[in-house]
Order: C-alpha cells, then structure tokens, then sequence
C-alpha cells in the first residue's frame, strides 16, 4: 500500500515533551509507511456532549474525515478530551474497520487504575499500542482473541498493559495480506 499515515494532534492541554514524535516514529516502522504529525487548533463543538461532559468518539471521526490531507491514506486524530460512544461508558478509541480514519484519546491512559496520574513513559506505551490498534482497525483487522496482541479489546488500562506492542503472528500475517491487496488494488 501506498500513501501516508498522518497523526493528527487536536487536544486541550499541551502534550509532554516529544512524545507524539517518538509515537509517530514507532507507527512508521510499524506499517512501513511513511507518517507525519500535523497539529490542529481546537476541536468541533458539536462533538461535546454536556449531560456526560465527554466527547463522542463518532462525531471527532466524522470531522476527521472532512478535513483529511490529500496524500494521507490513513489518519489517526490524537487528542486528550474523553471519548465516548453511546452504548459504552468510555472508548480509548474508535476506528473505521477497513476505512481511513481513527480517533484516540489520551484521557484516560494517563491515569493508572487507582485513578493516580500514570509516569510519561507509561502514557507514550499506551498511547502507541492505542494508535497501532486503531489503524489497525483502518487496514481491516478486527479485534483479536490473544490477550496480549495489539489487537485484542481493552476495556481498562489495565488490558492495554497487558498488551505487547507488536500485533501477533495471525494479525501481522493478515495485515501483510491486507495490505498487499490494497497495493493491487491501487494498481
């Protein structure tokens, strides 16, 4: 597959250090494509909801999606806003299964299960599992029975612990597969 990862950076607070940078890097060599971070003012209004002082996950990917960069095959909207879908209490993320756009929220990975703030180190770990996962989603890979794969569901910080930061072997095999059909179907 051809094109471009973009991360596209739209939070409230500013973000530690070069910790976006780092991720960025670790998405290129995950998908050998090339991937760039962009930095966006603000995020649409339409996507606060009062009642549960949280973000809908479905309205940032919708806006995501309308402003996509004419080379980007991929995008991934970082932000750090809690995100929710009406059927779940929070999502760490939300994706297009075999589409072009992700959203991941920083929110709640900075917090350890005590509710504590987690160390930089730890947040850059999860943040990058949470990236790969979600574009993941964008290549065509569902969610993964393996407990420790990139691609198994996390309902806590405590699953995205657990996973490796690497996708498993049945994942990376079928993400060589899907993406070897996106390169034909470019053709």
């Amino acid at each position: 597959m051809t094109g471009r990862i973009v991360l596209r950076w739209s939070g409230v607070a500013s973000i530690e250090g070069d910790m976006l940078e780092r991720v960025r890097r670790d998405v290129e060599a995950a998908f050998a494509l090339p991937t760039d971070l962009v930095i966006v003012d603000g995020l649409p209004p339409d996507s606060l909801d009062v009642r549960r002082c949280q973000h809908s996950s479905t309205k940032l990917l919708r806006w995501i999606l309308t402003s996509m960069p004419p080379e980007a095959t991929k995008v991934v909207g970082i932000t750090d806003v809690d995100l929710f879908i009406p059927v779940l209490t929070f999502v760490f993320g939300e994706a297009q299964v075999g589409g072009s756009a992700a959203v991941v929220s920083m929110a709640r990975l900075r917090l350890l299960a005590n509710g504590r703030t987690a160390a930089p180190a730890l947040v850059e770990t999860r943040l990058l599992k949470e990236c790969l996962h979600e574009l993941g989603h964008t290549f065509g890979l569902v969610h993964c029975p393996d407990n420790g794969c990139l691609m198994s569901r996390s309902n806590s910080v405590l699953e995205v612990d657990q996973k490796r930061t690497a996708f498993c072997r049945d994942c990376r095999q079928r993400l060589r597969r899907l993406q070897e059909e996106g390169k034909n179907h470019e053709r």
